[in-house]
């Protein structure tokens, strides 16, 4: 046994390697340099998080990654739910066609999604030239180059991704449930409200807080379509990095540490909502 366990950790040395130097180590110099003053001085300071709580520009971006994160994980979860529904009812090669188009799908994000939109619903995109020879103003007004459409774009990628981490968790719906519900008098609607939605309640809050994550950490898509014209963490993360004047690395440091801290409360949240049962989560 002991000559077994020797063989499993040197296996897992590499691996546990790679979490130690690319993982552990950038995370813990991430927080201990959000604290440091800018400027590169050794010292201890708040005066990072503070400016970040405090100033108006940061104050936005808070509240629109909030905004558009909640949004689109609870958009995308509802979507999701309905897909994999259908797709564990459905049998057969249809299933197979829906999940090859939803592996497919679910890898079209970043800067080919926002160009995609673009074509679609930019100021001279398709289906706006559509709404504006029609006298659709909606389609015509579209409001792309906004939060709102931004928002558009988030749900779209988090739908195929909701989707494949439901599907699994409908297999623990079994038939014989419904049965059950069925002979007791019970509509399908019954069943789902009693039964079906609080067993799956654990992976719906666990696919919202994976949701949530991705889309608070989301960049390419929001900067390819607004670049700096929208407020979200993540740009004003990159542009204290990447400034062509002045670089602020502690600043986006403890901006870093900021977003880390809002995931960390969505798993946190996510667990105390979990149902125990048996003593166990």
């Amino acid at each position: 046994m002991k000559t077994q366990k020797k063989t499993y950790l040197f296996a897992l040395a590499p691996f546990l390697l790679l979490c130690l130097l690319f993982e552990i180590i950038p995370v813990i110099y991430t927080v201990v340099r959000s604290f440091f003053p800018e400027g590169g001085e050794i010292g201890f300071t708040l005066d990072n998080y503070i400016n970040i709580f405090t100033g108006k520009l940061y104050q936005q971006a808070i509240i629109n990654s909030l905004l558009i994160s909640v949004l689109s994980s609870v958009i995308g979860l509802i979507v999701a739910f309905i897909g994999a529904k259908a797709v564990h009812e459905e049998k057969g090669k249809l299933k197979q066609v829906f999940m090859s188009i939803l592996n497919m799908v679910s890898n079209f994000s970043g800067v080919p999604l926002a160009f995609a939109y673009i074509i679609m619903f930019g100021n001279i995109g398709v289906m706006t030239m559509i709404g504006a020879n029609y006298g659709i103003e909606f389609l015509a007004e579209f409001p792309l180059y906004s939060v709102w459409g931004l928002l558009l774009i988030y749900v779209y990628f988090q739908i195929p991704l909701s989707t494949l981490l439901l599907i699994p968790a409908f297999d623990s719906i079994r038939k014989e449930w419904k049965e059950a519900v069925a002979l007791l008098g019970g509509s399908r609607m019954t069943f789902w409200r009693k039964v079906g939605i609080p067993v799956l309640m654990p992976s719906i809050l666990g696919t919202f807080s994976v949701l949530f994550a991705n889309a608070l950490a989301a960049y390419a898509s929001a900067y390819a379509l607004l670049m700096n014209n929208v407020s979200l963490l993540p740009i004003r993360l990159s542009e204290q990095f990447v400034g062509d004047i002045i670089q602020r690395p502690e600043f986006g440091s403890a901006i870093a540490v900021v977003m880390m801290v809002f995931m960390v409360l969505a798993i946190f949240v996510q667990n105390k909502m979990t149902p125990k049962k048996g003593g166990r989560r």
